[in-house]
């Protein structure tokens, strides 16, 4: 055997990278497989296992290329991975430096959206609850949206036909692309914390799922779950349903559906006001015409014609009744004598009705008090009572031992059956 200078571990494995390195194939490669073993260290880097039934592969994806993730990655999952093989010389391993992940059967931005949905859903961020009521006649309108896109101008042309009172309020923001979330949530947390507004909408035209992923952004829901203005969310089309749509207070189909949501419809206000003027002036006419006619009715009665009017109607009735009581007591007779006569009768027929009622009284109390078992006391008798207060009527109606009540005329004994006789025939 040939004897060559023998190696060094590390110049071995230093060999071996150069060679993988300098292998153009292995340089890009795309690996489908099982992710397994998934782990984030706190350096943001991840390490996991591809694995298929045979083989598995050891992959590290660095800080820089896991921030570019859309998705959250979960041992189980079914990807592809693209990257390049690598050998780490310290543990003479090859590896795969993976550059990007793309999940198998769904888009990353699908995995992505279903994920965060779950997730915000599971906190309560989506709750019907959290739902803050839209303000039915905003003063101010705050548009959070770019402010070169058609959206604004479709909003603010809507808003200012419905609604010329209110003042809209831009506060314009990138709604496509990395920083676009960013500035969309700081635009909505600066609009609650100066309460800028009654209402606030954002979101923007249509166009592709990259292109409204800004609003599928976890700052930018969180962000309008803690605006305290209410919050209408207009993004792309009927059919374009992001993570705001849910979060929102309420959502629109489009940026034009938004305003039509946002403020009242000023010409239907004005009708609805006519109306009710109209409705209130008739019902005002139709009351002061039955004023007027009551008054009438009432300022031709002959009491109200004069100033003794009523007091000569009250006298002439007094009169009427004096000589009515007069005739009915079988004699005649007028002025003051005849009054005071009648009196007199009155007086003496109230007092003998009074004797009568009390000779009554007197009459139906001595009854009662001969009925009354009271009195049967009063001649040496006495009434056995059981424990539960009933007069007893027989002896077979207790047994020895029995404790009984004997009420007296006065005062009452407690006793004990001690012996019962049989019951006199």
């Amino acid at each position: 055997m040939n004897q060559r200078e023998a190696l060094t571990v590390s110049e071995l494995n230093a060999y071996m990278k150069a060679l993988v390195d300098g292998d153009d194939f292995l340089g890009a490669v795309a690996v489908r497989g099982e992710l397994s073993n998934y782990k984030i260290y706190p350096s943001g880097h991840h390490y996991f296992t591809l694995k298929d039934k045979e083989a598995s592969l050891k992959c590290v994806m660095f800080r820089s290329a896991a921030g570019k993730l859309r998705f959250r990655p979960e041992s189980g999952m079914g990807v592809t991975a693209y990257g390049r093989i690598g050998v780490y010389p310290r543990d003479g391993a090859y590896q795969l430096y993976c550059e990007a992940l793309v999940p198998e059967g769904f888009g990353d931005l699908q995995i992505a959206y279903e994920q965060l949905k779950a997730k915000l859903e599971a906190e309560g961020l989506f709750d019907k609850a959290h739902k803050k009521p839209i303000p039915r006649y905003p003063e101010r309108i705050c548009v959070i949206t770019s402010s070169a896109g058609a959206a604004v101008h479709d909003i603010i042309r809507v808003l200012r036909r419905r609604w010329p009172l209110g003042k809209i309020l831009l506060l314009p923001v990138r709604v496509q692309g990395v920083e676009a979330p960013g500035e969309i949530a700081a635009a909505l947390r600066y609009a609650s914390a100066h309460k800028l507004a009654d209402i606030v909408i954002t979101g923007r035209g249509g166009g592709s799922i990259e292109d409204l992923w800004a609003f599928n952004d976890e700052r930018v829901a969180r962000a309008i779950y803690d605006c305290e203005i209410p919050v209408i969310s207009a993004v792309g089309h009927e059919p374009d349903v992001t993570i705001s749509d849910y979060v929102a207070d309420l959502r629109a189909a489009t940026p034009s559906n938004a305003a039509e949501l946002a403020a009242p419809d000023a010409t239907e206000l004005m009708l609805a006001i006519d109306t009710a003027m109209r409705r209130l002036t008739n019902a005002t006419v139709k009351l002061i015409a039955r004023d007027r006619t009551q008054l009438e009715a009432l300022s031709s009665r002959s009491v109200l014609r004069t100033a003794t009017g009523f007091v000569d109607r009250q006298r002439a009735s007094l009169e009427n009744m004096r000589v009515r009581l007069i005739a009915a007591g079988g004699f005649i007779d007028t002025g003051r004598s005849g009054t005071q006569a009648l009196a007199s009768r009155l007086n003496a027929a109230m007092d003998a009705r009074i004797a009568a009622k009390k000779n009554e009284y007197a009459r139906l109390g001595a009854k009662l008090d001969a009925l009354s078992p009271l009195k049967v006391l009063s001649r040496g008798y006495a009434i056995a009572l059981d424990e539960s207060g009933a007069a007893l009527k027989d002896s077979q109606q207790v047994k020895i031992g029995d404790k009984l009540t004997v009420r007296l005329e006065s005062g009452a004994l407690g006793c004990k059956v001690e012996e019962i006789y049989g019951q006199e025939n």
